[in-house]
């Protein structure tokens, strides 16, 4: 099914439908002004009809990926999910979510968007209580132990290494153990 654009062929998208009567299009071919590089934001077109659908997906995109906070990851999407709730879909997803491996789901309007995560990204994870960068898929710090025993002991050293590693998990950094 597809519309004019221009030169270009529009065609309905999947995953992503807006609650009003109107379709939703996109370019099917790639044009340097369908979406911005970076976070995939919708971009108007010259005499595109309906802008509110992409203002609003834009808004949607911004709402849900400026200062990140995730649920947690699920390869399950959540039974009774609320809107604005944000999770990172597992290697194995299913249900609504499948085929959407990698993303971050974000509920919006009473529908799932999925947006594919970006180098240097990062998330905190609520249920993690840590954060995690994406990098070649999602990476968070291991929980570090803190120094006990030995030949030496140093009461200093070890209070400074102390205060070092819970500054680390109070900041996300490390999750706490």
């Amino acid at each position: 099914m597809g519309k004019a654009c221009g030169t270009q062929t529009l065609t309905v998208r999947t995953g992503w439908k807006w609650p009003s009567p109107a379709s939703e299009f996109a370019c099917s071919k790639p044009s340097p002004i369908s979406r911005t590089p970076r976070l995939a934001l919708p971009n108007l077109f010259v005499a595109q009809a309906q802008k509110e659908l992409t203002v609003n997906e834009a808004f949607a995109r911004i709402d849900a990926l400026l200062h990140l906070a995730v649920e947690g990851e699920a390869n399950d999407p959540p039974a009774a999910p609320t809107d604005g709730e944000c999770w990172l879909v597992g290697d194995t997803p299913t249900g609504v979510w499948s085929a959407q491996a990698g993303m971050i789901a974000s509920r919006q309007a009473g529908n799932w968007l999925f947006t594919p995560p970006v180098e240097g990204m990062v998330v905190r994870d609520k249920a993690a209580g840590q954060s995690a960068r994406y990098g070649s898929g999602w990476q968070r710090a291991a929980a570090v132990t803190t120094p006990t025993g030995g030949s030496t002991e140093d009461s200093e050293a070890r209070a400074a290494i102390a205060q070092l590693v819970a500054a680390l998990q109070i900041s996300g950094i490390l999750a706490t153990t």
